[in-house]
């Protein structure tokens, strides 16, 4: 049976396994692709790349996505904001999520009113009227933050919402 490693230049160790590196190139799909573009990436055969992203589907980490007479892949949002909701569940109690809940809220609203703007697309149009290019930096950047923190709040409230409920299901009875 052949070793699924292959030993690179890296004197620290074997490389990555052709699986991992299928995984790990599939978790970071931010649009949907076809099995032999990832075979392609992650320098394995079209056939070893299908077998890692067929698992994956399994597993309910990608989606399989049909589009005329291809098959692509794309990673399955709903289960990673379900995974993320879990994790801030876990490792953070509700005082936690809310004071992060708080926090991002005010940032935004802070926001709001030093840019007098009311999303990130307004404040993104108004660097075009700035002349200080550390000021059209600033404001691209606070524009990349807000569309974060507004991805997260609903994330940060999912876990706040259903907090009770998933404790509840959590508890490992000792």
């Amino acid at each position: 049976m052949p070793d699924d490693t292959e030993t690179g230049d890296d004197p620290a160790g074997p490389s990555m396994t052709r699986g991992e590196r299928v995984r790990a190139a599939a978790r970071t799909l931010r649009t949907p692709r076809t099995a032999s573009w990832v075979a392609d990436e992650t320098d394995v055969s079209q056939k070893t790349a299908q077998k890692y992203l067929d698992q994956l589907v399994e597993d309910d980490v990608l989606r399989r996505l049909e589009h005329g007479d291809q098959t692509l892949y794309c990673v399955d949002q709903l289960m990673a904001t379900y995974r993320e909701v879990a994790s801030l569940q876990r490792e953070h109690d509700r005082e936690e999520l809310t004071t992060a809940l708080e926090s991002m809220r005010t940032t935004i609203a802070d926001w709001k009113v030093e840019y007098d703007v009311d999303s990130p697309g307004q404040l993104r149009a108004s660097i075009s009227d700035v002349d200080d290019p550390s000021e059209r930096t600033a404001r691209r950047d606070v524009a990349g933050e807000w569309e974060h923190l507004a991805d997260r709040i609903p994330v940060v409230k999912a876990a706040l919402s259903e907090y009770d409920w998933a404790a509840e299901r959590d508890a490992v009875p000792v």
